[in-house]
């Protein structure tokens, strides 16, 4: 494998939640840092393949205070899409693997030949653990509207501004800023279903995120005023999943969508627990109007 070093990072105890370990926008934000090295380093572009279509990533291990991270990262053409880019995210003491993202691209099939001459410096195999699991690989579709969205049973859940500081290089809003919204929304969506803060509370459990797929399907810009619609979509014995969608606000313009599967864990032994008993029928209930 012809992996590229694309990150070395440090986890600050700011970057951490409520239960103790590095908040998903911030593996986000570590992924888009290694992307953009990547890039330089391969000569991969938006000009060469495309804009990125999808981000999928899987968290495998947790990451708490003073840990150090490092992410390598290849193109893979055995991928689930036409070209896919794998970033394998470390605890660099321990060697663990953290986390991994795969972004998707879709160049045109006829370029495929040279695309694999191009990037042959830069080639590997695509790793079983990064692998969609909970969520399907292709990217969400652009057809949802706001009004579709709610009457199906979603819920705003979060209203914000694009600040200058949610900027990325390219001159538009970033996935860390994506995230960040998501992120302080969906506590109001574990708040519909039978496990409220209250249950969580009371039995020393916490929220936790396994899989998560980040779609842009617009950009937004320095000024935009956007809101969250989300609601939950399905549940299993100890996981359920979660659809955000952000729009923004004026036009009400689909920019991104963000797919989840999400468990409760117990925040003594670290552990998954099943979902709260009745929880697999009432919360696909919610996404029904």
């Amino acid at each position: 494998m012809n992996a590229q070093d694309t990150l070395f990072s440090f986890i600050n105890r700011w970057e951490c939640d409520e239960n103790d370990h590095l908040n998903v926008q911030y593996y986000f934000s570590r992924f888009e840092e290694a992307d953009r090295q990547f890039q330089l380093l391969s000569g991969l572009s938006d000009a060469v393949v495309g804009a990125r279509r999808v981000r999928h990533v899987r968290y495998h291990k947790e990451l708490r205070t003073g840990d150090l991270i490092t992410v390598k990262s290849f193109v893979a053409f055995d991928g689930p899409h036409m070209l896919t880019v794998v970033h394998e995210l470390r605890n660099g003491g321990t060697g663990d693997l953290a986390a991994t993202a795969i972004d998707g691209y879709e160049p045109g099939t006829a370029s495929a030949k040279d695309l694999r001459n191009r990037f042959k410096s830069v080639l590997g195999n695509m790793p079983i653990e990064a692998a969609p699991r909970g969520i399907v690989a292709s990217p969400a579709g652009s057809r949802a509207t706001l009004d579709a969205t709610l009457s199906a049973g979603a819920e705003i859940c979060f209203r914000g501004t694009v600040l200058p500081r949610h900027i990325g290089s390219d001159g538009r809003a970033d996935d860390g800023f994506a995230l960040s919204a998501f992120t302080d929304a969906v506590a109001h969506v574990w708040q519909r279903t039978p496990m409220t803060h209250q249950y969580l509370s009371e039995h020393n459990y916490g929220r936790v995120a396994v899989e998560m797929k980040l779609s842009w399907l617009s950009p937004l810009k320095t000024g935009d005023m956007f809101l969250v619609a989300s609601a939950p979509t399905g549940a299993q014995e100890k996981t359920f999943s979660i659809r955000h969608h952000l729009f923004e606000s004026r036009t009400k313009r689909l920019a991104a969508v963000c797919d989840v599967v999400a468990l409760v864990m117990d925040l003594s032994t670290r552990k998954a627990v099943p979902l709260p008993e009745g929880a697999q029928k009432d919360i696909p209930r919610l996404n029904q109007r």
